[in-house]
């Protein structure tokens, strides 16, 4: 007895939006992500001979009883369809959920950061997180959407006597996260290191998505992941909002977490060309490796700053965890330059109010993230900014920066005016990692990127790409070929980019969602607000509680809030419904549409 029990007397429909999260659940919010690690590994293959493991946190019903807790949460007739709650169950929470006649019970908080699903949005059978949109299988608590690597926990729920029953592991309540069955490689240890059956070039979440998607799906043939980085796949979207993170503590997976499921990562290793007529990957270093299908999941590159002085000491590009630390250590009580006013340089603005002895944003634009978020909003959020300290130098460049003993000290401005710098971050823009690719007979556009289908298939079969390198059709905007360098839609490329290496023909299919944090504020936000024409704006953005609709013509085609949870996931659910969002929805501040009474 498991799973979901049916109740077939009707009942009404209620939703409920909740309230902004509280401090506490923000502060959360900005902590570690999935899991713990250990050290970081040579440029080496890992795993070992084992065919198929389990994870003991996955629930099984033959496990020890001794591990097993059952209790009653509440009475049948409780909850009504659409409802969600936090129950307790003696050695933790679970989140109970009565849809459609039927009561489930799985985790309760969202493994990516923690958030609690109870806030989040119930819709047709999965629940999105209401802080970065990640989407959960209410029925077997899989993983459906993005960010985040884990799945929830399943708990049994059973009716005794009109009481709702939950049965649970005490481990899985302790843990809130589940990785999903992988199978494992049985020939790795005859292998050729010179051959792969799929071999993936970067290790961001495309890559790594994509490594444990086809081991999920019962892949067991050789998986090895290149990258240039020391590291093995971290978080990078923390580097730039704690400056001071460790390695190990945003790490995604550990050494031991991929040598279990023989997912080899060879890093400190760069591709030189790849010759796609003869299947073989040409490394920097002399090696080559042979491959029988191929993911290019390189990322983007950081812009470097055109000016005199750009090599000096103590300028950086925010990269890597020990360019996060040194910039960290370097401001602390001293004067920081930020170079340009993009998301990662105001989010290390942000960070550095409370250490720096003064900090500079200069900016192309007049107003912050005006072309992304809209003037209104971008002039909230500078306020906000100018509150804190941050003095601002916008619609101006870098003439030249100036050092003393081979280290920056001054940041010279077109305009004439200096700055006083000890450390000078550039953050100006990116560009995606494919020059290697030149040659090769991929096709790439004018600025680099890399052309997909919905398979995320290049022009070359048996070659695909994920991530910041691709321009792909996006459903929800008539598939109009796009590129959204967003962590969660990595992550969603790499899972279709595994499906169809496997040939299964799975199309992608999602919404893009981000975010951002400053001064404990978070902005939420999904859609794709290219080329908007209006900005609708509901709540009070002196108070910074708003939510702000992007529209073209008469369509909304993206939304952004802050301090109005779960307004964004509602919406990315709405959008990933097919339903078209009218203008005239929302000018009037009346949400009834979002729960099914409008377009």
């Amino acid at each position: 007895m498991g799973g979901c029990f049916s109740k077939p007397k009707p009942v009404e429909v209620k939703v409920d939006v909740t309230a902004p999260d509280k401090e506490k659940e923000r502060e959360k919010e900005n902590l570690s992500p999935n899991g713990k690690v250990s050290p970081i590994p040579p440029c080496k293959a890992n795993g070992s001979t084992k065919h198929i493991e389990e994870r003991p946190i996955t629930i099984d019903l033959d496990q020890n009883p001794k591990d097993m807790v059952e209790i009653a949460v509440c009475h049948v007739n409780e909850l009504q369809d659409g409802q969600m709650r936090e129950v307790d169950v003696a050695y933790g929470k679970a989140l109970l959920i009565k849809e459609r006649g039927e009561y489930c019970a799985i985790g309760h908080k969202c493994p990516h950061y923690g958030a609690p699903l109870v806030k989040g949005v119930l819709t047709n059978g999965r629940v999105r997180c209401p802080w970065h949109g990640a989407c959960f299988n209410v029925a077997t608590g899989d993983i459906e959407d993005f960010p985040g690597l884990d799945s929830l926990p399943k708990f049994q729920v059973r009716i005794e006597k009109e009481k709702v029953m939950v049965r649970a592991s005490k481990q899985a309540l302790q843990s809130q996260k589940r990785v999903k069955r992988m199978a494992r490689c049985p020939t790795l240890s005859v292998n050729s290191f010179s051959n792969t059956s799929v071999l993936i070039i970067g290790s961001g979440p495309a890559g790594l998505v994509c490594a444990e998607t086809l081991r999920q799906e019962g892949f067991t043939e050789r998986i090895v992941m290149c990258t240039m980085e020391m590291h093995l796949p971290y978080d990078r979207p923390k580097l730039s909002k704690s400056l001071e993170c460790q390695t190990e503590q945003i790490t995604l997976r550990s050494k031991d977490f991929l040598s279990q499921y023989d997912i080899e990562v060879q890093t400190e290793r760069e591709v030189l060309s790849v010759d796609v007529k003869s299947k073989v990957v040409h490394f920097k270093d002399g090696f080559k490796m042979e491959y029988n299908k191929l993911l290019i999941a390189t990322g983007s590159r950081p812009k470097p700053l055109q000016c005199q002085g750009a090599d000096l000491e103590n300028v950086y590009q925010l990269r890597t965890p020990e360019d996060a630390n040194c910039i960290a250590k370097l401001a602390n009580d001293r004067n920081a330059v930020i170079v340009g006013a993009s998301f990662i340089g105001m989010e290390v603005a942000a960070y550095l109010t409370d250490k720096a002895h003064s900090v500079s944003v200069i900016g192309i634009e007049n107003i912050p993230f005006r072309k992304v978020l809209g003037e209104k909003v971008g002039r909230s959020i500078m306020k906000m900014f100018e509150t804190n300290r941050v003095k601002f130098y916008l619609q101006n460049e870098v003439s030249e920066l100036r050092g003393q003993d081979g280290k920056v000290k001054e940041v010279v401005l077109k305009s004439g005016k200096i700055l006083r710098a000890d450390v000078c971050v550039v953050g100006i823009g990116v560009v995606p990692a494919t020059s290697f690719l030149k040659q090769s007979g991929i096709n790439m556009d004018s600025k680099g990127f890399l052309p997909v289908n919905k398979l995320m298939q290049t022009n070359v079969p048996g070659i695909f790409a994920a991530g910041d390198v691709v321009t792909f059709p996006l459903a929800f905007r008539n598939n109009k070929k796009v590129n959204v360098g967003h962590w969660q839609m990595a992550h969603m490329h790499g899972r279709i980019a595994a499906l169809n290496i496997l040939g299964k023909g799975t199309e992608i299919n999602t919404v893009p969602y981000f975010w951002t944090a400053m001064f404990g504020k978070s902005i939420r936000y999904a859609g794709h607000g290219e080329g908007f024409d209006d900005v609708i704006i509901q709540g009070d953005l002196d108070e910074r509680k708003f939510v702000a609709f992007y529209t073209k013509s008469d369509e909304v085609i993206a939304v952004s809030s802050m301090n109005y949870d779960p307004i964004v996931s509602k919406v990315a659910e709405v959008m990933a419904s097919g339903r078209t969002i009218k203008k005239r929805d929302v000018e009037t501040g009346d949400m009834s549409w979002l729960f099914g009474k409008g377009t």
